[in-house]
């Protein structure tokens, strides 16, 4: 599926965007079509080289309309100082998008504290963390925000294997629900968005790292509509939802997967036939990825 411009090219036109995460995966892909209907995007990530590219990737349409700041978004100082570093160098946001994430399949029972903290940090913490700089710009400037979070279908169901992740994604939805109303006097909206599955490089190697991991959530064949979802589709509905077409909307997370949590079982449930020693397969998998990953934040 191609980039259709079901939009008008000037439906963002004026807005100033960051999404966090936005040197990979969804973010990235995600940035190139906010650019080409208007917007100045901004990237938030750890790896300077990584965001480098996707920034020029993004703005190739429209050369100097994609800015990156290399952000720790668990470090709510980084976060701080570099929001203001927006608003003093460019203006104030009009959107923040919370995509940062971090997630891999494990069992339960093996998980470290450090492993369960890497993502819920990313996850939790940094959403809040951006939230919170962003939102309390808006509210002492009297300017109008939207704030919209990256979930999965996981925040109704919950999901075996990825329990961080559903853990931190949960609380994400929660905020929105209570911000949403909180806000709301401030002319503030936060709205969510829970994609199926949709290949990325990286997060479909920590999800699918191994061919008997291929019985979980990533796979077509367990999804009604027959695919998985592609970037152009989020992105249509990320540009509608940060847009001014309907502006009534807020407190919502919106479930976009073919019809994946409808049909059921839960997203990973067929991984409860795996061994120990599938496991043992899955997680140095899960190591290599992340080893080349951190490799790459050096360079």
């Amino acid at each position: 599926m191609t980039d259709t411009k079901t939009f008008s090219p000037h439906l963002l036109d004026g807005k100033r965007v960051l999404i966090t995460g936005g040197g990979t995966g969804l973010g990235r892909g995600v940035a190139r079509h906010l650019v080409n209907h208007g917007a100045e995007v901004h990237l938030w990530g750890r790896r300077d080289s990584v965001l480098a590219e996707a920034a020029e990737e993004a703005s190739s349409s429209r050369p100097g309309s994609v800015f990156y700041h290399s952000v720790d978004v668990r470090d709510y100082e980084s976060v701080d100082s570099t929001m203001e570093r927006i608003w003093q160098d460019h203006g104030p946001l009009t959107s923040v998008v919370n995509n940062a994430a971090a997630n891999f399949i494990a069992q339960t029972k093996d998980l470290s504290p450090r492993a369960f903290q890497a993502v819920t940090s990313t996850v939790m913490n940094g959403s809040f963390h951006t939230t919170h700089a962003a939102g309390k710009r808006w509210i002492a400037e009297g300017l109008p925000g939207n704030v919209l979070s990256t979930l999965t279908t996981w925040v109704w169901t919950g999901s075996a294997y990825v329990v961080p992740s559903a853990m931190a994604k949960a609380a994400v939805h929660s905020m929105t629900m209570s911000l949403a109303v909180e806000w709301a006097k401030y002319g503030i909206r936060l709205n969510a968005l829970a994609p199926g599955p949709i290949p990325t490089d990286y997060a479909w190697e920590m999800l699918n790292p191994t061919d008997k991991s291929a019985v979980g959530a990533t796979q077509a064949d367990q999804i009604p509509a027959g695919r998985t979802g592609t970037i152009e589709e989020l992105a249509n509905l990320t540009m509608f939802v940060i847009s001014d077409a309907c502006e009534y909307l807020t407190g919502q997370t919106i479930a976009m997967d073919g019809g994946q949590m409808l049909a059921g079982p839960g997203t990973f449930a067929g991984l409860t036939s795996l061994t120990d020693d599938d496991w043992s397969q899955i997680r140095e998998s899960s190591k290599t990825a992340t080893a080349s990953s951190k490799a790459q934040r050096t360079t």
